[in-house]
């Protein structure tokens, strides 16, 4: 990769933030508190659900593993944004700029699996209750998980490969707090660039738009069969126990939609880093809290797994 001068592009500057000189300090505080908000949410979520024998059903160990997607996640970008932060030489190197963007997308789109596989556990378990523990054995969870785990990392080397084998022409300065995919395609010279742009966007809104689809298809037939149940008490508890993972489906789709969907045209610097802040700092930090606050069972295992602890005489 070359830059204007003929000299190789070894490393690229991240200024998302160079038009908050002022309030620099104030994001640095401010995410690292979400950011370790996120990482402890989700850790006891896992440990609810590792040390409670009652949790250890499908729909739990898909928790798990969205948390621990989540976690990686924001590890493959948060902690080099808050450095950043905090420091004048914002400059990453093309192999970690690679990294990032592997990794980003393999956790961000895992993720996106992640949630429609627990889409259909929610099917079985409200359409086809008699045929649960066969559809959803363990081997079957199993191979779920690694599933979406696969496709993740599908995901995250076709879009890598895809940027990273176009020739960047310089400037070498990226408009973002991380190596995102828009402000990367700017850098990029040659021919092939708006054949390589349209074939990763069409790639990654086909991705998240099917996985919507069959998310769309799988509560269209469970509100079906809620609607067959003929006491309320029995309707609202069986949607009970999709509304924590009905509530995080929109909140990411609703963010993701604001950066994938979002219309062409010029866009200010201060606007992309804001959208971008919302699905990589806001959005981990609020799924540990709704399904926390949303699913009655967890929230009643948090507080006797913890306060059996921190308070052993009230339990």
């Amino acid at each position: 990769m070359w830059g204007a001068n003929g000299s190789a592009v070894t490393e690229f500057i991240l200024i998302g933030f160079s038009t908050f000189l002022h309030l620099q300090l104030m994001f640095f505080l401010l995410f690292l508190l979400m950011y370790l908000f996120t990482l402890l949410g989700n850790l006891v979520i896992m440990a609810t659900v590792w040390s409670k024998r009652g949790l250890h059903t499908p729909m739990y160990l898909f928790l798990c593993a969205l948390s621990i997607s989540e976690i990686l996640y924001t590890v493959a970008i948060i902690p080099r944004m808050l450095a950043n932060l905090l420091s004048t030489q914002r400059s990453i190197t093309l192999l970690a700029c690679a990294s990032q963007m592997f990794f980003s997308f393999t956790f961000g789109f895992t993720h996106f699996f992640l949630l429609t596989v627990m889409g259909y556990d929610r099917y079985v378990a409200i359409c086809h209750p008699l045929r649960y523990n066969v559809l959803m054995s363990p081997q079957g969870c199993a191979c779920l998980v690694g599933w979406a785990w696969a496709g993740g990392s599908v995901m995250g080397l076709v879009v890598t490969v895809a940027i990273f084998q176009l020739t960047f022409c310089g400037p070498n300065e990226i408009h973002h707090f991380a190596c995102h995919v828009p402000p990367l395609l700017k850098l990029a010279c040659g021919d092939d660039v708006p054949v390589v742009a349209k074939g990763v966007g069409l790639v990654c809104i086909t991705a998240l738009l099917g996985c919507c689809l069959l998310i769309l298809l799988s509560y269209a037939l469970i509100v079906a069969a809620i609607l067959k149940i003929p006491s309320a008490e029995g309707r609202h508890k069986a949607f009970s126990t999709c509304a924590s993972h009905l509530t995080v489906v929109v909140v990411h789709y609703g963010f993701a939609s604001v950066i994938y969907l979002k219309p062409k045209g010029p866009q200010s610097l201060e606007g992309d880093t804001l959208m971008g802040i919302t699905y990589t700092v806001l959005t981990p930090f609020l799924s540990p809290i709704i399904f926390s606050l949303r699913n009655k069972e967890l929230k009643s295992a948090m507080k006797k797994t913890f306060l059996s602890k921190l308070c052993p005489e009230k339990i």
